[in-house]
């Protein structure tokens, strides 16, 4: 780890050099540190929330989630529905165009969301209804469903990881296990590749040629007008401390989420402004790898559960009382589908019950690798937490720390611990990603179709396919009620509480969009 002082050193050296390159335009650039590094470039390939924030940068979605959870048409301009339910019809808004010049039409359209299909969970089931697509003129593309599919807006208006970007067919040709190559989209932003260092700085330009909705900006809806000409990330600002002091110089402008130890100290800086702009929040979780020992007994890992007290957790990461709350549900609590449904094996149990459970399920004394991020001030303390929990309860436990881009990465492993695999990870979603049971990344059981973690298992795919063919809300609410608890009896995962992340800007900078994800439209820079 390097030191504060060298940490601050080097920073300052980074932002007198942007300064000085950037200093014509200085009055219309944003600065601003995000969450994390920017290593992965695909927004398909990884749910990683920086790729995620990287592809609303630079691509545009059919359709988007507004601040009420509502699905508006973005890229959509009108769109039909046969009688059937079986024939979707959709046309495009004029003036859509790719940043190479080339006007965005169906058949991009068709290749992206096929891309997409194979890697979102979903997507996933999206496309077991899909007969086939095609795109009859420039500007139309059509879905002839098999069956009538009570999501198909919901699914293409996405708002989280992995979220449906329309990209240009020669590159949403590419394998959906591959990582693109080009990176050009039709949206507000274009992505300065040849600026691009990683772990140092990502630079994005205003589009002008962008042709933003009329309706106003609401979560990833609305006008996406842009009135900056280029955002600077500042991927090299990883020290807390230095963060804090390089927005109060006005070196930066924003801190994406601010270090939970920082937030009492900016509430009493007059110059900064917290904000927060995703109020329904993220909910924190402990992913169990269902391949390898110990975990791939499924005593273990309710032995596991039973020892996460979410408060415990909640209290060292956070430590603010009024940016977090424990959950017993496994969709994020406030939203339509949260109940305590078969949680009692955490919300009602305690150390003594992790160690019975423990000792009755045959554990052999097995080390359990967790994986602990160095440089994400949102999570990195809950490895450290979960260790000391799983120790206490009887586990053997090592714990490996690395930075998140390398943390991204290994998860998609499936080798054992000892040979680069992993045993547990602790990561946060937003609340889309999380609260219903197609959306829902912990809750898919689909084998090595599943995400990371790999759980397979019948009963869950049955109930999301019942989820997914039901219209009924009542019938609906029941299947995902069952969901989680055949998901708590499996134990594909456990959730370990909830959190409000605020950013915080300087005096000056507005627009901030509400929504679930960081968004660079709308924002001004007086």
């Amino acid at each position: 780890m390097l030191g504060i002082g060298f940490a601050a050193r080097f920073a300052a050296l980074l932002l007198a050099l942007l300064a000085s390159a950037t200093a014509l335009a200085q009055d219309k650039v944003l600065r601003t540190v995000p969450h994390s590094n920017l290593a992965v470039l695909d927004p398909i390939w990884t749910t990683a929330y920086m790729s995620r924030n990287h592809g609303y940068m630079i691509y545009d979605t059919l359709f988007g989630t507004d601040e009420k959870s509502q699905i508006k048409p973005q890229m959509v301009d009108s769109w039909t529905e046969s009688p059937d339910h079986r024939l979707w019809t959709f046309k495009l808004r004029k003036g859509l165009e790719f940043h190479d010049g080339k006007p965005v039409t169906g058949e991009d359209v068709v290749a992206s969301i096929s891309r997409w299909s194979k890697r979102d969970s979903m997507g996933q089931v999206l496309a077991t209804f899909i007969e086939r697509m095609d795109a009859p003129a420039p500007d139309t593309f059509r879905m002839f469903l098999r069956e009538p599919c009570g999501f198909v807006l919901e699914a293409l208006g996405k708002p989280s990881a992995n979220v449906p970007f329309i990209m240009p067919k020669r590159i949403a040709d590419t394998d959906a296990f591959k990582q693109i190559e080009e990176h050009i989209g039709s949206g507000p932003y274009v992505f300065k590749r040849d600026e691009f260092k990683p772990g140092a700085i990502a630079v994005y330009t205003r589009n002008p040629k962008y042709v933003p909705r009329k309706e106003p900006p609401s979560g990833t809806t609305g006008s996406k007008q842009v009135y900056v000409d280029r955002v600077e990330w500042i991927l090299a600002l990883r020290d807390a401390q230095t963060q804090v002091i390089a927005l109060q110089k006005g070196e930066i402008d924003m801190i994406e989420r601010v270090p939970f130890e920082q937030i009492v100290p900016l509430r009493a800086d007059k110059t900064i402004e917290l904000v927060k702009k995703d109020p329904t929040g993220f909910q924190y979780i402990g992913r169990f790898n269902h391949l390898h020992p110990p975990f791939n007994n499924v005593k273990v890992r309710r032995a596991a559960i039973a020892a996460f007290d979410q408060e415990a957790f909640l209290k060292a990461q956070i430590g603010v009382k009024d940016l977090y709350r424990t959950c017993p549900s496994m969709y994020t609590c406030g939203t339509t589908y949260a109940t305590p449904v078969g949680s009692e094996i955490q919300s009602k149990s305690n150390m003594r019950k992790a160690q019975a459970l423990l000792k009755e399920s045959g554990y052999d004394g097995t080390t359990v690798v967790i994986l602990k991020p160095t440089d994400i001030a949102t999570i990195n303390k809950l490895p450290d937490v979960g260790a000391q929990l799983l120790r206490q309860a009887g586990f053997k436990v090592d714990v490996q720390a690395m930075d998140w881009q390398t943390m991204v990465g290994r998860r998609t492993k499936k080798d054992p611990p000892d040979k680069g695999g992993w045993n547990l990870f602790f990561t946060a979603f937003v609340a889309p990603d999380m609260w219903n049971p197609i959306a829902n990344f912990g809750l898919n059981g689909a084998c090595e179709k599943a995400w990371q973690g790999w759980p397979c298992d019948a009963r869950l795919e049955e109930l999301r396919s019942q989820f997914a063919h039901s219209t009924d809300e009542a019938a609906k609410r029941k299947i995902a009620e069952q969901l989680q608890a055949r998901g708590f009896e499996i134990g594909t995962h456990a959730p370990v509480g909830e959190y409000v992340a605020p950013a915080a800007v300087r005096k000056g900078v507005r627009g901030l969009v509400t929504g679930p994800g960081d968004f660079y439209w709308g924002i001004r820079k007086d």
